[in-house]
This record gives C-alpha cells, sequence and structure tokens, in this order.
C-alpha cells in the first residue's frame, strides 16, 4: 500500500503525518517516536512504501489554527483508520469528546455499551493504539480519579494537550507555568 509521509513542527516537536492518495489521515506521529508510526502502519497495513511530499495545505492550516487556540480546527479533517472494530469504535469515541473536556476510560466503556467495569482496561488498550495524535483527542481520557494515565506520545505532551484545550489548569513549579524543554 502506498501512503504520503510529511513533516510538520509543532510546539510539541517536529511531527510525522501519514495520509493517503486523497489526503485523509492515516497516521500522525512524533519524530521522536517514528519506531511507534512504522510498527503501526505495519500491524494495521502489512506493506507500506511511504513516499515522502510537502504536508497537504489543508492539514497544516487545521493543524496551525488548533495550536493557535482554535480548538475546533481539527474537527474537519478526515481519517480513517485499520484496527480491530473495538479499536475504531473507540476512536470513533474519541472523537467527539469536545475540545476542552475530558472523560475516563469508565465512562468510555459505559458510553460504548459495556456494563462491565473491566471493559475500562479494554477501552484502555484501545485508546492506546490509537494511530493518530491530537485528531483522534485520546488524551482527553484521564484515570476516574482526574490522574493523567499513559500517554503513547509521552505524559508532558497530554499534559500539555489539556491545558492548551484548558481542560486542566496548568502546573506550576515555582510559581510559574512549567514548560516544555526548549519552548
Amino acid at each position: 500500500m502506498k501512503m504520503f509521509l510529511s513533516h510538520l513542527d509543532s510546539p510539541l516537536g517536529t511531527m510525522l503525518l501519514v495520509t493517503d492518495d486523497r489526503q485523509v489521515v492515516r497516521a500522525l506521529d512524533f519524530a521522536d517516536h517514528k519506531a511507534h508510526l512504522h510498527r503501526g502502519l505495519r500491524e494495521h497495513y502489512g506493506e507500506v512504501v511511504l513516499a515522502e511530499i510537502l504536508p497537504p495545505v489543508g492539514i497544516v492550516g487545521a493543524l496551525v489554527r488548533y495550536f493557535a487556540g482554535e480548538l475546533e480546527a481539527l474537527n474537519e479533517l478526515p481519517t480513517q483508520t485499520a484496527g480491530s472494530d473495538l479499536q475504531r469504535r473507540v476512536w470513533g469515541a474519541l472523537r467527539r469528546i469536545p475540545a476542552g473536556s475530558t472523560t475516563t476510560y469508565g465512562k468510555l466503556a459505559k458510553e460504548l455499551g459495556f456494563d462491565d467495569p473491566r471493559a475500562a482496561i479494554d477501552i484502555g488498550a484501545a485508546n492506546g493504539a490509537n494511530p493518530v495524535a491530537i485528531i483522534v483527542p485520546c488524551h482527553r481520557v484521564i484515570g476516574s480519579n482526574g490522574d493523567l494515565k499513559g500517554y503513547a506520545w509521552g505524559l508532558h505532551r497530554k499534559r500539555w494537550l489539556l491545558e492548551h484545550e484548558k481542560a486542566m489548569k496548568p502546573a506550576k513549579e515555582e510559581g510559574r507555568t512549567a514548560m516544555l524543554p526548549g519552548f
């Protein structure tokens, strides 16, 4: 399968965007997690040939607007992912979580029709396998006690995204807002 790879700058570091020939987002990862990107592509699509291209203008524009504070800008971007039925259901539900809000693994499980509290574990696994960072907002799912739980791209990015969306208050360090190294 042929797909297209683009590099994008962001406040969270260089991002790797994978699109198909219709400019549908198939994966969005971070350059420091390149192995994660390639492993996911192999798992979901088998052999993938990636041709490097300039990033599609519409996708770049939506990401720029999102990082500038227009939090709904990513809603317009089409995504398509391979994965199990459960994974695709979870990823679809993630896109319905509004910017500026969070949910828990348990609430997400109930929304998807699961009554067994242990289903939250399966929901968490599907959430963690999300191949499309930020656009499919798995960062908006937190623990039932309000704690940030794992995030494939690092808890520092999850915190930054939730602070950016005003879904959580900024962390304070010595009276100053905590920032990512280098920003």
